[in-house]
Order: C-alpha cells, then sequence, then structure tokens
C-alpha cells in the first residue's frame, strides 16, 4: 500500500489554499470593520446566517448591546448591518469548513493507513494549530465587546501569525512528501534563511499591530515619516515607558514595520548576491528568484498603502503577497536544507 502519495499532497495543499482564502477574507474583514458583527459563538448553529426579517433583527438586536454600535455605529440600519454581517460570517464558515477538510479525510487516511508514522505526528501538530487559531478568533472577537469597541491588536496579531505559521507548516509537510529525498544542505544560506524567516514573522506581527491600532492612517509620507525628518522627536514618544510606544503606539509601531520592512529586503538581496557565488540547484534558485520579486512588490505595495491611507484592495493586496512571501521564503529554506 502506497503511503504518503499524491492524495495526501492534494489534500496538504487543499488545507494551504483554503488558508490563504480565509486570510484573505479575514483582511476585508479586519478593513471594513466587521469583526465585532457577530457578537456570540455558536460552533453549530453559527454556520447557518439569519434566514428570514424575525432572526435578523435579533442579531441586530444583539449587536446593539456591545460598544461597537453604541459608540461608532449608533447610526447603522438593518441593511448596514447586513453588510458587516456578511464579512464576519463567510470569516467564520471558511474556519469551520477548514476544520472539516483538515478532520475528515485525516480520519479517512489513518483509517486506510495511507500515513506514515512520521507524516502523522506533522499532522497531529497541523489539527493542533488549526484548533488553536480557531479559539484564537473568538478569544480576539471577545476583547472588542467589553468597553473599547476594537479588538486587541496583541490579540489579532496572535490570530494572523498563527494562521499564517498553520499555512506555512502544512506547505512544509506538501514539500517533505513532494521530496523525500535529502537535499544538498548550503548551510551559509540555509542559516541566512533562517534569519529571514524569523524577521519576516516578526514583520508579520507588526503589520498586524498597524492594522489593529489603525497606524497606517498616519505618516502617510514616505520615506520621511513627518516635517521632512526621518523620525520627528515628537512623533513616537505617545506614553510611558518609551519602549511601550513600539508596541502600542501608532507612531511606535509603523515605525518599527518600517525598518523591518527595510531588514527583510535588505536580507532577500543579500541571499540574491551570495547565491551568485555559489552552485544551487534549479529549485534554489527558482526560490531565490521568487523571494526577489515578491519582496520587491511586497515593498512597492506597502508604501503605496501608506501613501494612499490604506484603500481597501491595496491593505488585502499587501496581505496577500505577504501571505506568498512567507510561502516562498518556506519553500527556499525547505529546498537549502537536509
Amino acid at each position: 500500500m502506497v503511503k504518503d502519495g499524491k492524495i495526501v499532497i492534494y489534500w496538504l495543499f487543499t488545507g494551504c489554499f483554503l488558508i490563504f482564502i480565509m486570510i484573505l477574507v479575514g483582511g476585508i474583514t479586519r478593513l471594513t470593520h466587521s469583526g465585532l458583527s457577530i457578537s456570540n459563538y455558536n460552533l453549530i448553529s453559527g454556520t447557518i446566517p439569519p434566514l428570514n426579517n424575525e432572526e435578523w433583527q435579533e442579531a441586530f438586536d444583539l449587536y446593539k448591546q456591545f460598544p461597537e454600535y453604541q459608540k461608532i455605529n449608533y447610526h447603522f440600519t438593518l441593511s448596514d448591518f447586513k453588510t458587516i454581517f456578511f464579512w464576519e460570517w463567510l470569516h467564520r464558515f471558511i474556519g469551520r469548513f477548514i476544520g472539516i477538510v483538515f478532520i475528515l479525510p485525516f480520519a479517512y487516511f489513518l483509517i486506510q493507513k495511507k500515513l506514515t508514522k512520521i507524516t502523522i505526528k506533522k499532522c497531529l501538530i497541523l489539527l493542533s494549530l488549526g484548533a488553536f487559531q480557531g479559539s484564537l478568533g473568538w478569544y480576539m472577537v471577545k476583547s472588542g465587546l467589553i468597553n473599547r469597541p476594537d479588538v486587541s491588536h496583541y490579540r489579532l496579531a496572535a490570530h494572523l501569525l498563527t494562521a499564517f505559521l498553520t499555512c506555512a507548516y502544512s506547505f512544509w509537510v506538501a514539500l517533505d512528501l513532494i521530496y523525500p529525498q535529502k537535499n544538498q544542505a548550503i548551510p551559509e544560506l540555509r542559516n541566512i534563511l533562517r534569519v529571514t524567516l524569523f524577521i519576516l514573522i516578526l514583520q508579520i506581527i507588526w503589520g498586524a499591530f498597524v492594522a489593529g491600532l489603525d497606524a497606517g492612517f498616519i505618516h502617510n509620507s514616505w520615506p520621511f515619516m513627518s516635517d521632512g525628518k526621518l523620525v520627528h522627536e515628537t512623533v513616537y514618544i505617545e506614553q510611558q515607558p518609551v519602549l511601550k510606544n513600539f508596541i502600542e503606539g501608532k507612531s511606535g509601531v509603523q515605525f518599527i514595520h518600517r525598518y523591518l520592512a527595510y531588514a527583510v529586503v535588505g536580507l532577500i538581496v543579500f541571499i540574491g548576491f551570495k547565491s551568485k557565488s555559489i552552485n544551487t540547484t534549479g529549485h534554489q534558485a527558482l526560490g531565490i528568484q521568487s523571494l526577489i520579486v515578491l519582496v520587491i512588490l511586497q515593498f512597492v505595495l506597502g508604501v503605496f498603502t501608506l501613501l494612499l491611507a490604506v484603500p481597501l484592495w491595496l491593505g488585502i493586496a499587501h496581505q496577500v503577497v505577504a501571505f506568498l512571501l512567507l510561502g516562498a521564503v518556506t519553500f527556499t529554506l525547505h529546498r537549502f536544507s537536509k
């Protein structure tokens, strides 16, 4: 019996694609301020949206009990509510669907003995990551239902990062099955790629901080943050202690996000130059080329997203390319590792 065959690889790639769709819809949900429209969580019954006027009015009345409606959206009609409800419902629906797509085939593969022991262990890690990511979603929403009509940017970052890492790990497991033979590892580039992956993860975290704090709507200039200076002394010193500004202050968070972007670009350009003096395989060269193209595209998107004060389509494009860049780093690191 064939174990870890093509059907398992297709299953893992399907999971990656669905997570990509969920991140895309999640970005729209955040940028349209739809995330607090569903004020409760019902795992099964919540799958079906309101089907008649009475159910819609019930859901709207529940929304009215929470701070977002009372402090911000008090002018909303039922029609306005339906728009924001749709995006949050769709985001949750895709999350539930991903759970089914992971769990049912996994159970089938176990019964049919189509997985090796090492792949079973990796898949259990994937399922745990998926379950954790789903619970973080509701934990995030709860933070906006108490006093402040907005979710915690820390919880938003945890929710987004777990989705990115779940997809990256699923992709890595699929690559293990596609390329079962050992690589000719190149420690120099592998180690730089590891550092790049770490910095990119930090960049994703601070990107979520920027989104969670709406920090993209200030300092809409580049390359200077304000007053024609790289950093004006009053830009980010908003609270004490000073370091708190870089994780909770809008200016400080945007400052870190900007300079992490320079670090990611610099590292990938360095990898490109370094690889020219090394005999790389076709897949390794492809990985490096994709990194260079995607990091340049991502940097340009980031600049225009800032200059234009985060229009919806650019904000989504910026997040999508961040997802693709993480996938490219994962692929390239896999090809340079044993």
